[in-house]
């Protein structure tokens, strides 16, 4: 009987799973690796970021309720990455609706390895879905040299009230070479 239920309890627990399994990602043509808590998706599309069009590469999914995303891009003119950077924000903050731009909080955020810029932001907005629900946006940008190029990025946890510890431990396990 012992065994019975020991063996039991064993395949119970090995059935259960955390809602955030958070796992290591390597993004080698990006120089970033990151932690998400789910097994990522990955897209690539052309958007126009300070004038130029850029080969824009995103990874992230879905789990307990919040979407998990890091976006990056390759900006050949690296004079242009401070207004790259603040376009790129305002166009995310646009998406969320007006309320997001009136309700942004930035603080500065340069990971280490990243350009130290002032456009470099980590900013907290309330806003909206496309289906008209709400939405917290906890969000990052920033930049590195990557030879004669300058590497942008963004990483965001998109949930319906903010998650200020999962957002911490997504950003924490942004990692540059």
């Amino acid at each position: 009987m012992h065994w019975t239920l020991t063996g039991a309890l064993a395949l119970l627990l090995a059935g259960c799973s955390p809602a955030l399994n958070w796992r290591t990602v390597a993004l080698p043509e990006a120089g970033l690796t990151i932690t998400l808590p789910c097994k990522p998706d990955q897209a690539t599309r052309t958007v126009e970021l300070a004038g130029a069009p850029v080969a824009l590469a995103m990874v992230g999914c879905d789990a307990d309720g919040a979407t998990f995303a890091v976006s990056h891009a390759a900006l050949a003119d690296p004079a242009q990455v401070g207004t790259a950077l603040t376009h790129w924000r305002a166009a995310v903050l646009a998406r969320l609706g007006p309320q997001a731009a009136a309700s942004a909080a930035d603080t500065p955020y340069t990971p280490r390895g990243a350009l130290p810029l002032p456009q470099s932001l980590r900013t907290v907005a309330q806003g909206q879905r496309a289906d008209g629900a709400a939405v917290t946006a906890q969000a990052v940008w920033f930049a590195r040299a990557a030879g004669p190029e300058v590497r942008l990025f963004h990483a965001v946890v998109y949930s319906q009230k903010p998650r200020p510890e999962v957002a911490e431990q997504f950003f924490a396990g942004l990692a540059l070479p």
